[in-house]
């Protein structure tokens, strides 16, 4: 197989906007004077006018002070920082200087699912021999997974999206509840909330397809196997007994009323989630934060949130799963790969910023080393009444958590996926029959993109 056809199809991917996990609201930059040393256009002031400059684009809340711990720190490479917009807007533009061949940053922020689609276009510098092996310790293998494409690294990790349940005590109480730990206690715990009257137990929306991606690994499924080495070759395997499982699960709760299933991250569902129309929020450890962001825990609701780990197919067989996560790549425009990639791999990894990070609810922190501290463990979270939710659900979590393979056709099955759970929604599909939709529809692009479905 060419390989150009599908590099030149990954640059017409829908560059969707970030998750949740990631975004932050910030003024959008136009991104400078390209890659390499030319740091024309830093947010940041550099200090250290006599060392080389490396460019980056990153949209963390608190990158300013991140950039600055680390030039402060540098002997070696100072960082010129720019806000390139978050998520989408900074994946336009990146996308747009790969296109060109100029104006790409040295360094980017993105998210993990993101890096096969730049991959592919040959935009990324593999890391594995600019200082991956000293730094491999500091992350577990399901972190290392999420950002490289076959045997290849691409990305420093930063942090994650272990998915635990968030649910609301004052209901739970109300109605002598207790979290479920299985999917099946969830259908009946959700009969039993509906039956006395209660509001919906959670929710199945059609906007989140990362959410329901991760269900699916829940169940064991493996949606894609890919590796550049194959030579274009791409396994799709999207209608699997396990993924059936899943969407006819689903779909079942659907048609039993005991699900909501409004968009997320939307005015009105966070009015929902204030107003008690919902008794939990299956999400990631970087929920909290978003939540209170978005006005959650401050009125009304205040006090009444706690965490609980994901129910599970098999109580015996716990699967933790992930939903987001962020990584730091090196462009290919980048000068010097080498003083590029001790950027990646150095920012953010400092314990100052690391503490900044997680202490005000920026990032959930994927170093080892912050995982395993008794202050991360031990701290009493106030959005949880201070419940010990690190020790109790989401540190286990992000330990167990194996990785997924991500595809350059990523963006392509997140609509695809979308667009079958409106399907389930409005009774158009049963789940198995949405699978098999699925897996038609993309089986059907990959080819038409000049990939070898397997």
């Amino acid at each position: 197989m060419k390989t150009t056809p599908v590099i030149a199809a990954a640059a017409t991917l829908v560059l969707a906007s970030a998750l949740v996990s990631c975004s932050a609201d910030g003024d959008e930059a136009d991104g400078g004077g390209g890659g390499g040393s030319d740091a024309t256009n830093c947010t940041n002031t550099i200090t250290k006018d006599d060392l080389p400059v490396v460019t980056m684009w990153a949209w963390y809340p608190n990158m300013e002070l991140v950039v600055d711990n680390f030039n402060e720190a540098s002997d070696e490479v100072q960082v010129c920082w720019t806000n390139a917009g978050a998520g989408g807007d900074a994946y336009d533009k990146f996308q747009t200087a790969i296109s060109a061949g100029s104006g790409a940053p040295d360094v980017m922020m993105v998210e993990a699912d993101r890096i096969p689609t730049f991959q592919v276009q040959e935009a990324l510098v593999d890391l594995s021999d600019l200082g991956y092996e000293d730094v491999k310790a500091n992350f577990s293998d399901g972190a290392w997974k999420d950002v490289s494409v076959g045997d290849a690294v691409y990305g420093a990790p930063v942090d994650g999206g272990p998915m635990g349940m968030i649910y609301r005590t004052d209901i739970f109480d109300q109605y002598g509840l207790t979290p479920p730990t299985t999917w099946a206690e969830l259908e009946t715990t959700a009969q039993a909330l509906k039956d006395a009257g209660g509001p919906v137990f959670a929710s199945f929306a059609a906007n989140q397809p990362a959410t329901t991606t991760a269900y699916f690994y829940g169940n064991g499924a493996e949606p894609f196997t890919y590796d550049p080495s194959s030579e274009g070759e791409i396994g799709i395997n999207l209608n699997s007994p396990e993924i059936k499982e899943v969407l006819d699960y689903w779909d079942g709760l659907v048609d039993k009323g005991l699900v909501g299933t409004e968009d997320q991250f939307t005015p009105e569902y966070i009015a929902g989630v204030i107003g008690g129309n919902y008794a939990t929020y299956l999400s990631a450890a970087w929920a909290p934060g978003y939540l209170q962001g978005a006005g959650v825990g401050e009125g009304a609701d205040a006090g009444v949130w706690a965490a609980a780990p994901m129910p599970q197919w098999d109580a015996a067989d716990s699967v933790a799963i992930n939903w987001g996560g962020s990584a730091f790549v090196v462009s290919s425009q980048a000068q010097d790969p080498e003083l590029a990639a001790k950027a990646a791999f150095g920012v953010y990894a400092d314990q100052a910023s690391l503490d900044d990070g997680w202490q005000n609810q920026i990032i959930f922190p994927l170093n080892v080393g912050v995982l395993d501290s008794p202050e991360f463990q031990d701290y009493e979270v106030p959005f949880f009444s201070g419940q010990q939710a690190n020790k109790e659900v989401y540190v286990p979590a992000a330990n167990a958590y194996t990785g997924m393979t991500y595809t350059p056709l990523g963006q392509y099955y997140y609509s695809a996926l979308t667009n079958q759970i409106a399907a389930i929604i409005d009774g158009s599909a049963t789940g198995s029959e949405a699978a098999d939709a699925l897996q038609a529809d993309v089986v059907a692009y990959a080819e038409e993109q000049g990939f070898t479905v397997k």
